[in-house]
């Protein structure tokens, strides 16, 4: 029987491939999973012992080319977290890489995530680090994740190395989480006040207001803007819609040029609490990734390089650039990062203390944490100013339109006295 013969192969390591299969119940439903198998073959009579019919088996294990659609696909920030997690758990409990790879392949109910590590596993059982196995798949997982590993496995802490790789993909999907929670009420409530100022305009206003197109007197001026607005908007909304997306679309085809992306970068960190709060994200995020990578034993410029990769706004992600040259021609990291005048001052003090101190990965994170203070404060004030905002300027829009409608009656009422 093939079961056993598989079995028989993981006892004895050796490579076992991996494929994920569709097939079909005895109920005509679709199941959806990976097994293990010497060939698509074998893991079709498989399928067909449990009663089901395979319409699709695709090997998952020979990397990234051959892969598997389930596992060529990039986990989420989340996912990643609850991965990085759970094997840094199971790694620290002693357990061999690949067996906690079986564990966790075993206990996953996502088929994506199960679909890599049961690839993980078997490029493990092949003889390849756990670093190279996470070479295979990139968009899974960062390179800042495979040098921490890579450097972990080599300084025989992976564990160690593990459990702070774990802190650190939660820490970011944290920062991920606040900057959508804190822009999503107010996004909501303007999208929902667009479309109510929009509806009155539309179809309330203009059968309220037709009643005055009749009458033979001069209209303030209030109403007839009012009356203005809303034909154009009747006749014209196709065009301003229009304009809107043909805006939209050029703004993004112009943002693919990393000259146009640059300016904007550059004047987001002008803008007085927008720039704050991207200054303090980024900065957030590069030093929690250097922290990461010093704490590894990863050598500063490897490091460097490796954060200005997962700095997204370009000004900062050159800064560093310009960083790890100087701290290449012998300069201090502290310095360097002072003359590009990109960083706050705080965490520069931080971290020219933790290199006075020989204590950077500590010092570090520390200005991680600091600025991830910052970012949540300025946050919470953002978000408690635009959300007022928006309420008053519906108030005033809806103010006006009530208006517009109510000064031709009450200029009947003074005709009829």
């Amino acid at each position: 029987r093939r079961i056993p013969a598989t079995m028989a192969a993981l006892d004895s390591g050796i490579r076992v491939p991996a494929f994920a299969y569709q097939a079909l119940d005895n109920n005509g439903k679709t199941q959806r999973g990976v097994l293990q198998g010497d060939t698509a073959r074998a893991v079709r009579g498989i399928l067909r012992e449990r009663g089901l019919n395979p319409l699709a088996v695709d090997e998952v294990a020979e990397g990234r080319k051959g892969a598997s659609p389930f596992a060529r696909r990039g986990l989420s920030a989340t996912q990643l977290a609850l991965l990085t997690r759970q094997l840094s758990t199971l790694v620290a409990a002693d357990l061999p890489i690949d067996e906690a790879l079986a564990a966790l392949s075993e206990q996953d109910d996502n088929e994506r995530q199960r679909a890599l590590t049961v690839a993980l596993r078997a490029r493990v059982m092949e003889g390849a680090s756990l670093a190279m196995a996470m070479a295979d798949f990139p968009d899974s997982f960062p390179e800042i994740f495979r040098a921490t590993v890579a450097a972990g496995e080599q300084s025989g802490h992976l564990a160690r190395v593990l459990d702070r790789l774990a802190d650190y993909a939660e820490a970011r999907d944290a920062l991920r989480q606040t900057l959508l929670s804190a822009l999503t009420y107010p996004l909501l409530l303007t999208l929902v006040a667009i479309a109510v100022v929009a509806g009155l305009l539309t179809w309330v206003v203009p059968q309220i207001i037709g009643v005055f197109e009749n009458m033979q007197q001069s209209l303030p001026l209030a109403t007839r803007l009012l009356m203005g607005l809303s034909d154009f908007l009747r006749h014209w909304a196709w065009l301003l819609i229009g304009l809107v997306v043909l805006d939209v679309i050029g703004i993004r085809l112009a943002l693919r040029r990393e000259a146009v992306r640059f300016r904007w970068h550059r004047l987001l960190l002008r803008l007085p609490l927008i720039g704050r709060l991207t200054r303090a994200a980024n900065t957030a995020r590069a030093a929690r990734t250097l922290a990461l990578l010093a704490g590894a034993a990863v050598p500063l410029l490897d490091a460097l390089a490796i954060a200005a990769q997962v700095v997204p706004n370009l000004p900062m992600r050159e800064s560093l650039r310009h960083a790890a040259f100087k701290v290449r021609e012998g300069s201090g990291f502290a310095r360097a990062l002072a003359e590009s005048k990109q960083f706050p001052p705080v965490a520069l003090r931080l971290i020219a203390s933790g290199e006075r101190s020989g204590e950077l990965p500590r010092m570090l994170e520390e200005a991680a944490a600091q600025q991830q203070r910052d970012l949540d404060r300025w946050l919470g004030v953002l978000a408690a100013t635009l959300g007022p905002a928006v309420i008053l300027l519906v108030g005033a829009m809806v103010l006006f339109i009530v208006l517009a409608i109510l000064l031709p009656i009450f200029d009947l009422n003074q005709m009829v006295k």
